[in-house]
């Protein structure tokens, strides 16, 4: 891979720093990770994007190097969105979200339509149901009491089906040991707003050109969420991805990649 043409960088917003790793030239991809896979779960495709893009691979907002703004959704896409207007780009850039980083982007776009020029969102929506609200307020409450290793196997269990993790016990291993790396500050406020969120008014007045991409057997976010979303979105696709769960970008890179290729 060539990850050693990536230079990382750190911009600061009102004394709050945010962290990209930055390559490649052309119209801007913005990656949005997600919460339970830090911003390294693009590195396999980031080698093809950037030899026909430029590519900024954020570290959100209390992940890595990043400053943790409090667990506010709009905090975060507003913290987010005043650094790319910073980098001055000459084209408007495409915002892409998976997870947790889906739900980010597609805010960011809401509070700042004008930024984006097309939304690729991997796996996310508008509203968690009652059951997944439940999740959350569950892994959060878990996490608090025992710690992150207490459920690191159901956060596995979220991104990635079980014959996937067998197949792939290295994989799972480096992601589960990542896992283990947020702060606890960060995964308890994102799962406040994710338990709390339900974007649905505001998306229909969104005319930004969207591809809604989901993984067949994402438990994390299951595809009616996907399927809602490109319903009430006014100008999206929908493509959903056999065999592959929460994070296709990891489990299939040929399949994620061919599937947004013309979009992009």
């Amino acid at each position: 891979m060539q990850m050693h043409s990536f230079e990382t960088h750190q911009i600061s917003n009102q004394g709050k720093n945010l962290s990209f790793k930055s390559a490649g030239s052309g119209q801007a991809i913005v990656l949005f990770h997600s919460l339970l896979a830090d911003q390294s779960s693009w590195d396999l495709i980031t080698p093809s994007l950037i030899k026909t893009h430029q590519v900024i691979q954020l570290s959100l907002p209390g992940f890595d190097e990043s400053d943790f703004v409090g667990g506010s959704l709009d905090a975060i896409s507003d913290q987010i969105a005043e650094v790319i207007h910073s980098l001055k780009l000459t084209q408007a850039p495409i915002f892409m979200g998976n997870g947790y980083g889906g739900f980010v982007a597609l805010n960011t776009a809401l509070r700042h339509p004008q930024l984006p020029a097309k939304l690729v969102l991997a796996d996310c929506g508008t509203c968690f149901s009652e059951p997944g609200r439940a999740a959350f307020r569950g892994m959060s409450e878990n996490a608090k009491n025992k710690g992150l290793i207490a459920i690191a196997d159901v956060a596995m269990r979220r991104l990635f089906a079980p014959e996937y993790q067998t197949q792939h016990p290295q994989l799972i291993a480096d992601r589960k040991e990542r896992f283990l790396n947020i702060h606890m500050d960060t995964f308890q406020g994102a799962c406040a707003a994710l338990s709390t969120m339900d974007l649905r008014p505001l998306v229909t007045n969104l005319a930004i050109p969207s591809l809604v991409v989901v993984g067949e057997f994402d438990e994390a976010t299951p595809v009616p969420m996907s399927e809602e979303l490109a319903k009430l979105l006014p100008n999206a696709q929908l493509k959903i991805l056999p065999g592959l769960a929460h994070v296709p970008q990891l489990q299939d890179p040929h399949a994620f990649l061919e599937a947004i290729h013309s979009f992009i």
